[in-house]
């Protein structure tokens, strides 16, 4: 049988380890809120400052992206 003061010792311990892995998560979601701030508050996302090539580009690629996704909807695997 272990002692009173060992048991409150090791589930204090555990406490704390608890503790630190929320925080630390907690640290991590804020971060990762403030990267999509950042990515929303970007000029490619409200469209400033971009060329023609870049617009061609973005096109050929939603292109792409819809011809796979027809393929998809027919039921051909890529």
């Amino acid at each position: 049988m272990s002692e009173p003061m060992t048991m409150m010792a090791m589930a204090g311990f555990g406490l704390s380890g608890l503790g630190m892995a929320v925080f630390a998560g907690l640290k991590g979601w804020q971060g990762w809120l403030e990267l999509k701030r950042m990515e929303i508050a970007s000029p490619r996302a409200t469209g400033a400052s971009r060329g023609p090539v870049a617009d061609r580009i973005e096109l050929a690629d939603l292109r792409e992206r819809v011809r796979k996704l027809e393929t998809i909807a027919a039921g051909v695997d890529l």
